[in-house]
């Protein structure tokens, strides 16, 4: 898939764990390893939004596209 999930990333670099960031942004940890592993088909811009403010990082810090 040409998008790429760097949410690890931005993760590590904010110490902050999977299980914490879910509680922050109100989602599950099944669903942000989803997203996470790249395997979500679609994520809401409320979500994106939550996580973009917990990290403190804008959306492209997170989704990448690569042609393939």
């Amino acid at each position: 898939m040409p998008i790429i999930v760097n949410l690890d990333v931005m993760m590590a670099k904010r110490k902050m764990s999977s299980q914490e960031l879910a509680e922050r942004v109100g989602i599950t940890t099944a669903n942000l390893s989803i997203l996470k592993t790249g395997k979500a088909k679609a994520v809401r811009f409320s979500t994106l939004e939550k996580i973009c403010e917990e990290l403190e990082c804008q959306p492209g810090d997170i989704l990448e596209f690569r042609r393939e």
